[in-house]
């Protein structure tokens, strides 16, 4: 008997995109010999496109549909696509064609050498902006300083992830969420295919740049605990640097009668007691920091520890 895999493919105003990723999806999964279920997820579409997929679904009994009741976005579509599946491995892709599907095989290829999870990477998108290009670069750049796991510059969500993998992140509750990189916080085997991105098909892009914004702010805070306590690293800077000084003016002015120190006039002395004042109300912030990183870690309910294989 083949192995069933799922493809999840969310939808939000893709109608003109549909048939013609039908029509690709067709003549690469009927040259593979494994058994595919085909998940679209109709994000709140405002267009025809739910229409196509049911069109798509009276066609091949392989696809099935989830309709959201508004749009709640790509994470959200791909974390139900990945609550309802039911294949051995599930491949998430976009419905826009820019991920190429006849790469399928090969992540396929992948996945039964032993990678439990085979990444997409981006060398080149066809188009792409100057300013989402420069932003991407930033983005990687500052979360693979400040996060606990790495991410692939220019990795995508156009990716194989292996039953037990979609078992585990299945566990995951918390709702601001960026999928690709819960999955890279679950480890795993990993083996990577390259691809150049196309055009867009046909319609516009419905992630903007506001939206891409709020998804890098939510991946900064639900990877890294750094930006909660910024404040009270700025607080110790601010203590260790502007309290020696200080310290120093005010003994040579009122008690050693340092000739440079008594140089410093009232309202300056007041300017440096403000700052080591705020440095301490910024430190105070991040001990309290310490405590909502506490309650953000139980909040959030991660798993403690990931099983790869039990072999008891």
């Amino acid at each position: 008997m083949s192995k069933l895999i799922s493809l999840l493919i969310p939808v939000h105003n893709e109608a003109k995109n549909l048939p013609a990723l039908y029509r690709a999806l067709f003549s690469v999964l009927e040259k593979i010999n494994y058994d595919f279920e085909i998940i679209f997820i109709n994000d709140g579409s405002r267009d025809e496109s739910l229409i196509e997929v049911n069109k798509l679904k009276a066609l091949d009994e392989r696809i099935k549909l989830l309709d959201f009741s508004r749009n709640f976005g790509k994470e959200i579509a791909l974390t139900a696509g990945l609550n309802n599946c039911h294949g051995e491995a599930a491949i998430m892709l976009d419905a826009d064609l820019q991920h190429p599907v006849e790469l399928i095989p090969e992540f396929i290829a992948k996945w039964e050498a032993g990678a439990q999870v085979v990444v997409g990477v981006r060398e080149k998108n066809t188009k792409e902006g100057v300013i989402k290009k420069f932003g991407s670069k930033i983005f990687y750049g500052i979360i693979n300083k400040i996060s606990e796991i790495k991410i692939t510059p220019n990795s995508t969500d156009f990716r194989l992830v292996d039953r037990t993998v979609i078992d585990e992140f299945n566990r995951f509750t918390e709702h601001g969420r960026m999928t690709r990189a819960l999955i890279d916080w679950l480890g795993f085997e990993r083996d990577y295919v390259t691809f150049h991105a196309a055009a867009r098909y046909a319609g516009e892009a419905s992630y903007g740049f506001c939206k891409l914004l709020r998804l890098a702010l939510n991946s900064f805070i639900s990877l890294s605990l750094f930006p909660l306590k910024l404040a009270g690293y700025l607080g110790v800077f601010i203590i260790f640097t502007v309290g020696p000084f200080g310290l120093y003016v005010l003994i040579g002015k009122y008690i050693t009668h340092w000739a440079y120190a008594s140089s410093f006039s009232g309202p300056a002395q007041l300017a440096f007691l403000l700052a080591f004042l705020v440095g301490v109300i910024l430190s105070a912030l991040g001990l309290i920091s310490l405590y909502i990183a506490s309650v953000h870690a139980e909040v959030i309910a991660r798993p403690l520890y990931v099983v790869k294989r039990n072999q008891n």
